[in-house]
């Protein structure tokens, strides 16, 4: 039963060993790690190696004319125009497309509601804010955008005045 235990203790301090082994690329100065990583790096060409470049040669052969134009072979523009005609028509027949809005304020009150309206007009005159009542709440929404890209154009210039406002995902009716 000794020679067990003994046996036991054994591996278990041989298993304790810490492991000191390093590499050639990694150092470690004073308990932390770095590595230095520089010959992975691309080297840049510079200007007095452009030489070394070749340069293409131009094509003398009529066939390999650059100006020429050649028809693409896997040109999807006619599946692709049959699928944005439909796209259209459906938008234009349900009257608005899935776009988006800036909200900036939501709150029971008409009051507020009604001076953030007041506070768009003055500090952002290009961008036009509508109060809606939606049952419990007053919306204040500026802006009506087809796509998040175009409202996060305004929403940058809002957020400076507004900062609780957010973008949100509207319905924006086709003119």
């Amino acid at each position: 039963m000794r020679f067990v235990i003994l046996i036991f203790g054994v591996l278990f301090l041989a298993g304790c060993k810490v492991a000191t082994t390093t590499t050639g690329s990694s150092t470690t100065t004073g308990g932390k790690y770095s590595e230095d990583l520089s010959v992975l790096r691309t080297k840049a060409v510079t200007p007095a190696d452009t030489s070394k470049l070749t340069t293409p040669t131009k094509p003398t052969d009529a066939k390999r004319d650059p100006s020429r134009y050649v028809e693409a072979r896997h040109a999807v523009n006619g599946s692709l125009d049959a699928v944005l005609d439909s796209i259209d028509r459906i938008n234009l027949k349900n009257g608005f497309v899935d776009g988006f809005t800036i909200q900036l304020y939501s709150g029971i009150r008409r009051e507020e509601a009604l001076d953030v309206k007041k506070q768009v007009l003055t500090s952002l005159p290009d961008l036009d804010a509508d109060v809606q009542f939606v049952q419990p709440n007053f919306r204040v929404r500026a802006g009506k955008y087809i796509n998040r890209f175009e409202a996060q154009k305004d929403y940058m210039a809002v957020k400076k005045y507004f900062p609780n406002a957010i973008i949100i995902p509207e319905r924006v009716p086709i003119r």
